[in-house]
């Protein structure tokens, strides 16, 4: 039973009962159907924005996967600058290094080839930013696999530089003799007049005046595999294998230096100038071979001599003289 309300009525001093309006019931009706309505869609705004609304460890997490989206792209930046110093060393390397060397070129195809076969990467999959870890991944194989064909190029290169190093010490590339101003260089490469005979025949090497007992000189490194007269016409001789197909003979000495089997360096002293075996005077007859076959000497002597002493020996060499052996 609901309670009955009275107030004081001071006009006729009496307690009178209070009614209640009905409008005012429908008033308060109203307003809570209005407070219920604001608070479920209240409610509803928060269910819906419930996942954006974070926790402190959610926000954490957050702050990590941005840091790392931000190290992937200067990693991807800095993979962008190695590709670029790479294939300029590659270029450098094809177009350079491999034509001085003669050596083949490395093909784009086996330099830039992927990785065929199973997915590598199936293991980065179904996480924040896996496309871009995937794609970094990918791009640091890419580049790990050229660096690796690379640096097997380069170290190909390192030894054939060695090679190349230990040619050009072997080539006979100094005169065999100390020949200041060019002026003992008695007879050249070609037809001459045959001391003895008096007819022309083609003479192998080039003949070096000089007095007896002058110091004759290893024209590259190599080793001594002759040091006797037995050759016919030599006289005493010295003959040195420098490897690559190149030899050098010293003919007519007086004396050696050397014996057969010791390696030699270039300008080591190897014997001296003499006149034995078919010789007309006191000389070194000097030869110069490759792969066998006997060629000028006079295109091996840059090693010692300017433009100019140079051009003055060729002159001297090409004249038709006769030889002294």
């Amino acid at each position: 039973m609901a309670k009955v309300k009275y107030y004081y009525d001071s006009d006729t001093l009496s307690y009178r009962k209070i009614e209640k309006k009905k409008g005012h019931q429908f008033g308060i009706v109203v307003l809570s159907l209005l407070g219920m309505l604001l608070s479920g869609f209240l409610l509803l705004l928060i269910y819906i924005n419930l996942p954006y609304i974070e926790t402190p460890k959610e926000k954490t997490l957050k702050r990590e996967l941005e840091n790392m989206s931000l190290q992937f792209n200067l990693l991807n930046k800095k993979m962008d600058e190695a590709f670029t110093v790479l294939e300029e060393v590659a270029d450098r390397d094809n177009n350079l290094y491999r034509i001085y060397f003669e050596a083949n070129p490395i093909a784009e195809e086996q330099r830039k080839a992927g990785f065929g076969g199973i997915n590598r990467y199936k293991d980065l999959e179904g996480f924040d930013n896996s496309k871009l870890i995937i794609a970094s991944s990918k791009r640091i194989d890419i580049l790990t696999k050229q660096i690796v064909v690379q640096s097997k190029s380069l170290d190909e290169i390192g030894r054939l530089a060695e090679e190349k190093e230990k040619l050009l010490e072997a080539i006979p590339a100094i005169q065999p003799i100390n020949n200041e101003n060019v002026t003992r260089m008695a007879s050249g490469y070609g037809y001459r007049t045959d001391p003895f005979t008096k007819v022309k025949k083609f003479h192998f090497g080039m003949d070096f005046t000089a007095p007896r007992g002058t110091p004759v000189y290893a024209s590259g490194d190599g080793k001594v595999v002759r040091a006797d007269n037995s050759a016919s016409g030599y006289g005493n001789h010295i003959r040195i294998d420098h490897g690559y197909g190149y030899e050098s003979l010293y003919a007519h000495l007086y004396k050696y230096n050397v014996r057969r089997g010791k390696r030699v360096k270039r300008g080591d002293l190897i014997g001296f100038v003499g006149s034995t075996g078919r010789s007309e005077a006191p000389h070194l007859h000097y030869e110069v071979f490759k792969d066998g076959r006997r060629i000028n000497p006079i295109n091996f002597y840059y090693g010692n001599l300017s433009p100019e002493e140079f051009a003055n020996m060729l002159r001297a060499s090409q004249q038709e003289n006769q030889s002294l052996d």
